[in-house]
């Protein structure tokens, strides 16, 4: 547990750090401690020194820990590829979807959200360097599809998320944050209300806060190496 915790309170710190370098209130942005491949005894040692939002990118490891951990107040992000036949869980059991890339899933996961509970928040993913073994829309497709999941009644489309491809040039890693905020800014120009970039990993957070992240997921800087 002192590892995970003094590694959260270097993450905290990095973040804060460089949200003061960008003249920016370190409460504006949200870490996400992302647990993916890690047992739930992981995670309850991550609660333990704070962390309450947890990133999951897969959904039958995701819903083993949330019944595991079920006496803790946490939040539960999905953050990895969206598949049609799993939307229910999603919609059911976590309050975000980060990587949101087709329509159908939106519909899914609007029709799938239950009337009980509040609009489900989603991110529309956008595959900024076009790599093909990444998930996401181009721009302009990005865009089609935050107008089209606005007008779903269960969903709270809150903003853009995006993984770009791993470099350790900041300069570049800035140049692709920059190029989704930027997105953001031209989509709420056009009347759209987005207060969400989903942005920043553990090796370039700082690039993404500088550019704008209000979200940043963090695993291996947390837990450690990921165990698959």
């Amino acid at each position: 547990m002192a590892t995970i915790s003094a590694n959260l309170q270097a993450v905290r710190q990095r973040i804060a750090a460089c949200a003061r370098g960008a003249g920016r209130d370190p409460e504006g942005i949200t870490l996400i401690a992302v647990s993916k491949s890690w047992p739930a005894s992981a995670v309850r040692e991550a609660a333990a020194g704070g962390q309450r939002t947890f990133g999951e990118s897969y959904v039958q490891e995701a819903l083993g820990k949330m019944d595991e951990l079920a006496d803790l107040a946490l939040e539960w992000h999905f953050v990895g590829p969206v598949q049609s036949n799993k939307t229910r869980p999603l919609a059911e059991r976590f309050e975000w979807v980060h990587s949101v890339d087709r329509l159908k899933i939106a519909q899914r996961l609007s029709a799938a959200r239950p009337a009980g509970r509040a609009p489900l928040n989603v991110c529309v993913q956008v595959n900024l360097g076009g790599e093909a073994s990444k998930g996401g829309l181009d721009a302009r497709s990005a865009g089609a599809l935050a107008r089209e999941i606005g007008a779903l009644p269960r969903l709270r489309l809150r903003g853009l998320m995006a993984i770009p491809e791993p470099t350790g040039d900041p300069p570049r890693q800035r140049a692709r944050f920059r190029e989704l905020r930027l997105l953001r800014d031209q989509l709420n120009a056009g009347g759209m209300e987005l207060d969400t970039l989903s942005m920043g990993m553990s090796d370039d957070l700082e690039a993404a806060i500088q550019e704008g992240a209000t979200v940043v997921r963090i695993g291996t800087a947390i837990f450690g190496a990921r165990r698959r």
